[in-house]
């Protein structure tokens, strides 16, 4: 039997890192590391910055054009020494939180492996708010793919006309766009409001601080 939209729930899905996790800049570090010790020097970080957002294995194809799983692995071990060094973004927890309480079905919709939700959540505070996530092990292809918002539409029982992204790469923005979704881009995680714009992001803040204060006003608060 059909799935009447009355079943489905309003939802928000949220990006982790630099949405709501200041990690972006500790990624590219640890991933400028990693391409050095397997081998590829002239990879930037600049390079690596606009890259980030899409899953390892893609995100080595995307800047060497080739797979190396050297360099994914050396990312991890790279990485791994800077998670102690995570902190949310001001008012990351409360703006889970403050969706919540109106209603709306929060869900992490993460490109990282579904282990990292066990120091993410803690990170971000306010678990009890998130109903839950989806992560890449939940999908065959990840961002800008739509497979990751896509599922978690599905598995959460959301309503795709109720649903907003929020992000902060153009790969959000893009993964949103083929999944049939509006997306809300905030600039804490480095990528300027005129190219998350342009992506097609339907509204832009700077952190998750801005879009708690203007909430109301914002596209979650037309869920």
């Amino acid at each position: 039997m059909a799935e009447h939209p009355d079943d489905l729930r309003p939802g928000v899905l949220f990006d982790v890192d630099g949405t709501l996790l200041d990690t972006n800049y500790l990624h590219v570090l640890a991933w400028w590391q990693a391409f050095r010790d397997t081998g590829h020097p002239d990879v930037t970080m600049s390079a690596v910055h606009r890259a980030i957002g899409i899953p390892s294995a893609a995100l080595v194809q995307h800047l060497l054009g080739t797979d190396d799983e050297d360099a994914v692995d050396a990312h991890s071990a790279r990485y791994e020494p800077l998670r102690d060094q995570v902190v949310a973004f001001p008012r990351a927890g409360d703006l889970l939180r403050a969706c919540a309480d109106r209603g709306a079905t929060v869900v992490l919709a993460t490109s990282g492996a579904a282990g990292d939700l066990d120091w993410m959540l803690p990170a971000i505070g306010e678990r009890d708010a998130v109903e839950g996530a989806t992560t890449s092990a939940d999908v065959d292809e990840g961002k800008p793919a739509p497979d990751l918002l896509s599922t978690a539409v599905r598995d959460h029982r959301l309503d795709p006309a109720r649903c907003v992204v929020v992000g902060d790469t153009v790969w959000d923005v893009e993964s949103a766009r083929r999944a049939d979704l509006p997306c809300v881009g905030l600039t804490c995680g480095g990528i300027g409001e005129a190219e998350l714009r342009e992506a097609g992001a339907v509204a832009v803040y700077a952190d998750p601080a801005d879009l708690l204060a203007r909430l109301d006003e914002s596209p979650l608060g037309r869920l």
